[in-house]
């Protein structure tokens, strides 16, 4: 594998992660109270913290 594509994979790697996070939180706040959406996000962001292994 040449630079450009070892500068790629991980670039890629990320952009993936992030899509997948906005679509989580999108799909757990679709039809929430606004009361709720707090709870909701950090429940949603406990999971992501528990899936990436930097849970503290």
């Amino acid at each position: 594998m040449d630079v450009t594509a070892w500068a790629l994979v991980p670039v890629a790697g990320m952009l993936v992660l992030a899509a997948t996070a906005v679509s989580i939180v999108m799909v757990a706040l679709r039809g929430t109270a606004s009361r709720d959406r707090a709870t909701v996000l950090k429940a949603v962001a406990e999971v992501i913290r528990a899936l990436r292994g930097s849970r503290s």
